[in-house]
């Protein structure tokens, strides 16, 4: 995992996740795109679900990898 893939990641699920809460959809699009970004760096599948939508799944075990 690279630092710059895993900073950018990081910012994007903070931009995402903010932009939700002001019930911004630009805001959340580009965190999305931004946060994306950062998982194709760390050679991760993109998050392709809706914004918003999330999978506890799918977070848990990326979380144990």
């Amino acid at each position: 995992m690279s630092i710059k893939g895993h900073i950018k990641e990081a910012a994007g699920y903070v931009k995402e996740e903010t932009g939700e809460m002001l019930h911004k959809k630009k805001m959340v699009e580009e965190g999305r795109e931004y946060r994306n970004e950062g998982r194709i760096e760390d050679k991760k599948a993109p998050k392709l679900t809706e914004p918003g939508t999330t999978n506890k799944k799918e977070e848990e075990e990326e979380d144990n990898k």
